[in-house]
């Protein structure tokens, strides 16, 4: 029985005792959404479902509990239900209604925890967008993985997801990126507002070497944009390549220069004007973001007649809105608080709704840590630490992991002594041997004569087979909450607490007969449920973007 099969009956219950009182309700099954108890001893489930529905149903929470009880208890697959406190109902399920989901598990293979929440919908994901200046600096790597793990968990629920990249190769920044290189090129020193460290001689160098004419014979502007155009094409291989290297890739690669050659601007500020929420004053194109709650309006269009910055903002959204996206997310640096007011604002000026058809995603600062000190240079960038220092001192996985298993809304300190630890104390190789650990078993067993051959869920009566089985009756409600709530960090520590769960129950039992013993259908019902594992394990995993090794 898994969590839906039993909330069916506790809603089937609540709407017995509703038509009991002549009461029409409306509730589904997210209405007596269930919780595991924190305690082991108050059964396989909880719910409040009683003190939820006494009001609209004139009754006392605790004698409605009373009466939602005894319809429960008398479920096929339901052991005991029980009263608890004030109205909340504690349900224990028997071994072989519990133990049945491993061969559910084993039957969906890796489909097991999907579902269809995002069916049909069309999601725009943009993430990272980090300027072609420069190495990703950890910052953009945390995006990189929260935004794919948060790509692969959104399609896991069904919808249809485009990675996009927004890439700005033109602009201020850009401007002092050229101006970096020509001074590495003349052998000066970097501007006051430039770039320094090893990459931007390397770029240059790379430069001159792709350049087929005398650069040295070039107007100085002339010069500049070479090294401009060239040195940010280089510049953005070796991201992509970076991202690639990291397991990140892109379906969208969009040019902001693509906004204003096709005429998006025009039509953003088109379209705006119909729907009465543009306005001139003092020579300028104004958009009346205060009537949605800016607090102030914003310039569009500048007296001169060149676009202002929102301009871009608009057609963008614009733009994605006219590709057929029903959800554009967002992931925005810590230092972008300020734009969220005026997006949503933009946002509610189209027609749209904010928090559906727009979110916003702020992710908080990574702080790198060894030998309890903060680390702060790359070799490679100078000023700040890259995507390649992690992976280089930690690997890909361990760099993805720590980066994907905590909210981004807090700040994160990642040691790097833990995470090159083969200890119970570094969290990625802690699930990860979990898995190579199921792998291990079912090599073993496979020695033993062990097989498939036969499923007995009532046999699963060990504590600790009940208490993993409730566990990995909870991934599908994880793998929904973790889409929903855009938080990737809840697979992973759900990855962790299943296998703390697994260490536990392989230490008691097992799935190998000892030598003088003979292969019996408890050892093979074991089999299953360690390959239900197993599954589960490798799901998780590969939705945030790391690897399930087989051995280790």
């Amino acid at each position: 029985m898994n969590p839906d099969d039993l909330a069916t009956i506790v809603l089937a219950a609540v709407t017995a005792a509703a038509q009991r009182r002549g009461v029409a309700i409306e509730a589904d099954l997210d209405a007596v959404a269930l919780e595991r108890p924190r305690s082991r001893e108050h059964g396989d489930w909880a719910s409040n479902v009683a003190m939820k529905f006494a009001k609209p149903l004139g009754a006392n929470p605790r004698e409605l509990a009373a009466e939602l009880v005894e319809a429960i208890a008398a479920a096929d697959g339901v052991a005991r239900a029980e009263v608890a406190g004030p109205g909340f109902i504690n349900i224990t399920l028997d071994a072989a209604s519990a133990g049945e989901l491993a061969r559910v598990i084993v039957d969906a293979g890796g489909a097991y925890g999907r579902g269809a929440r995002y069916a049909g919908q069309r999601i725009n994901l943009e993430f990272v967008s980090a300027n072609p200046t420069g190495p990703i600096h950890i910052g953009g790597t945390r995006w990189a993985a929260v935004g794919d793990s948060l790509a692969r968990i959104l399609s896991a629920q069904g919808a249809e997801v485009t990675r996009e990249y927004y890439f700005n190769d033109h602009g201020a920044q850009i401007d002092r990126f050229a101006r970096s290189l020509v001074a590495a090129y003349l052998g000066q020193p970097a501007p006051d507002d430039g770039y320094g460290g090893a990459y931007i001689t390397d770029i240059a160098e790379r430069v001159v070497a792709a350049y087929p004419g005398d650069l040295a014979a070039l107007p100085a502007d002339e010069r500049q944009e070479v090294f401009r155009s060239i040195g940010v094409d280089f510049m953005f291989t070796e991201i992509r390549a970076s991202l690639h290297e990291f397991g990140v890739d892109f379906d969208v690669y969009f040019h902001e220069n693509d906004l204003h050659d096709s005429g998006a601007v025009d039509r953003a500020v088109a379209r705006l004007t119909e729907l009465g929420h543009i306005a001139e004053r003092d020579g300028a194109v104004w958009l009346t973001t205060t009537e949605f709650g800016d607090d102030k309006d914003r310039v569009v269009i500048k007296s001169d007649g060149e676009p202002a910055y929102i301009s871009g903002d608009l057609a963008y959204y614009l733009n994605k809105r006219e590709r057929g996206f029903d959800r554009c997310i967002i992931m925005l640096g810590a230092d972008h608080h300020g734009y969220v007011k005026r997006l949503m604002a933009m946002c509610a000026a189209f027609g749209d709704e904010p928090g559906v058809n727009l979110e916003i995603m702020i992710g908080q600062m990574v702080n790198l840590l060894r030998d309890g000190e903060p680390v702060r240079m790359s070799k490679r960038a100078g000023t700040v630490v890259t995507l390649e220092d992690l992976v280089e001192a930690v690997g890909v996985d361990a760099a993805r992991y720590s980066l994907v298993r905590s909210s981004v809304d807090s700040n994160i300190d990642i040691d790097l002594d833990v995470l090159t630890k083969r200890t119970n104390d570094n969290p990625v190789y802690y699930v990860q041997y979990a898995h190579a650990r199921t792998r291990a078993v079912q090599r073993n067993a496979d020695a033993a004569g062990v097989d498939r051959a036969t499923f007995d869920a009532s046999l699963l009566t060990h504590e600790s087979e009940s208490v993993l089985i409730s566990s990995l009756a909870e991934f599908p409600r994880i793998l929904d909450q973790a889409a929903q709530l855009r938080e990737p960090h809840r697979v992973a520590r759900y990855a962790e607490e299943l296998a703390g769960l697994y260490h536990s129950w392989y230490a008691a039992t097992r799935v190998a007969p000892l030598a003088d013993e003979s292969v019996t259908d408890l050892h093979r019902t074991r089999l299953w449920l360690n390959e239900a594992v197993s599954l589960v394990l490798a799901s998780a995993l590969g939705l945030l973007g790391v690897s399930a090794p087989e051995r280790m």
